[in-house]
């Protein structure tokens, strides 16, 4: 059957499994019009050849001072004020602002350091792990990783390396996370989301202060030096902030999901990679390919009609790229469906490509290690509690993950003793 045109992007269906619409694409063209539940459109690269040029296309620029008053109409998805004091990030920015920002927070981040930090992470790892109930919600047998590990661990992890002390750590509340989602004026969840996002400007606000009073060398510690001595606007600096709590925690939780979902779904990998856990580096890699957390890239607008590998693309129309489509591309990996702890094609574009690679990649890969070694070390006979089908998969426009990962295991193993019970 041809696709539609716009190729819709949405519903539950679509969320559980989007890889065979994504073939369809693939094999029909590397660009297409889509449709977001917002009612938003875009023109989605798909082929991995064509997002790799495409995220290194210099004509594409971030700023949503490009997008045209169509885009213009549907995008906005936070009301005023706090688009204008939330969206001045790193994401919605071109050179050569983009490079200023960019170059205050890559330290933090930067290889060398947060390898330093693993065993402090895996402290932490091992700490959940020894806290971990079964919940009460699904039955006694169970328990939700991500409430009692996804969900947290990524947040301890992030706190610690951008220098967020305790007792603001403390008061982040993970619903403000939501405010990502794409809810527009017209929907009846739109009082519910004003209210959090005014939460999240009240809660940045108070770290500002705490940090401005305290100093400190943490990152937020600098960021804040750097709004005082005029290198960012107070915009910039509160929309860093924001980008940091929510964009470097909440695709970790997802990812950490994936991974799990993949490999309870793969039981031989999971237990060949729980025997040889000198695999779990490339296994990450490998797990990320298959399903990124990051399914989509953010807007890029052309500031002229163009032409985008064979299709004319208007000036200020927003453009993204499926990286789950890319990394799933036969062209470039062979049998790309297939969880394969033996790859060896070279890389992914799970945290993107160009300019915009993702600063945080190298935590990123750390935490996914610790978290899936802490995990299959200390819970023997991890197994999904519910069927495949009924996990619930969030409805996040570019992210993928599950709100929810109910799963049984055996005894918990002491984490310095693999044949001891905790």
């Amino acid at each position: 059957m041809p696709l539609p045109d716009p190729v819709p992007l949405y519903g539950p269906e679509y969320k559980r499994d989007p890889y065979p619409l994504y073939a369809r694409m693939r094999e029909a063209g590397p660009v297409h019009r889509v449709l977001f539940p917002s009612g938003v459109t875009a023109w989605l690269v798909t082929g991995h050849a064509a997002a790799q040029q495409t995220l290194a296309d210099p004509r594409l620029g971030k700023n949503h001072a490009r997008g045209n008053d169509r885009w213009r109409v549907r995008a906005s998805i936070m009301p005023e004020p706090q688009h204008s004091q939330l969206q001045a990030h790193l994401l919605h920015q071109d050179p050569p602002k983009h490079t200023t920002m960019r170059r205050l927070v890559t330290d933090a981040f930067a290889p060398r350091r947060v390898e330093a930090l693993r065993p402090r992470f895996q402290e932490m790892a091992d700490a959940l792990v020894d806290a971990m109930a079964p919940g009460p919600h699904r039955g006694a047998d169970t328990t939700d990783l991500v409430r009692c590990f996804a969900a947290r661990f990524p947040f301890q992890v992030l706190a610690e390396v951008i220098g967020l002390p305790p007792h603001l750590a403390a008061g982040f509340r993970r619903e403000w996370g939501k405010v990502v989602a794409p809810v527009g004026p017209t929907d009846p969840g739109r009082p519910a989301y004003e209210a959090l996002l005014r939460e999240l400007q009240d809660y940045i606000a108070e770290v500002v202060a705490d940090r401005r009073a305290e100093g400190g060398d943490g990152l937020i510690g600098r960021l804040v030096a750097a709004r005082d001595e005029g290198e960012l606007s107070p915009e910039e600096l509160d929309s860093m902030i924001f980008q940091l709590l929510v964009a470097g925690q909440e695709p970790v939780t997802n990812q950490i999901t994936t991974a799990l979902v993949a490999l309870m779904r793969h039981p031989k990998a999971l237990e060949r990679l729980r025997s040889e856990p000198q695999l779990m580096p490339a296994a990450v890699e490998e797990l990320m390919r298959l399903d990124s957390a990051f399914e989509l890239t953010t807007w890029r607008f052309l500031a002229e009609d163009a032409d985008l590998h064979g299709t004319r693309v208007p000036a200020g129309d927003s453009v993204i790229v499926s990286l789950c489509a890319a990394n799933r591309d036969p062209g470039r990996f062979p049998d790309p469906d297939t969880l394969d702890l033996d790859r060896a094609q070279g890389p992914h574009l799970a945290f993107g490509h160009g300019i915009h690679f993702c600063p945080g990649a190298a935590l990123a890969r750390i935490e996914l290690q610790v978290a899936l070694s802490t995990l299959l070390a200390r819970l023997p006979g991890l197994r999904l509690a519910v069927p495949d089908d009924e996990l619930d998969w969030i409805p996040a426009v570019l992210g993928r993950g599950t709100s929810e990962l109910p799963v049984a295991f055996d005894l918990p193993v002491c984490p310095h003793s693999r044949g001891t019970t905790a």
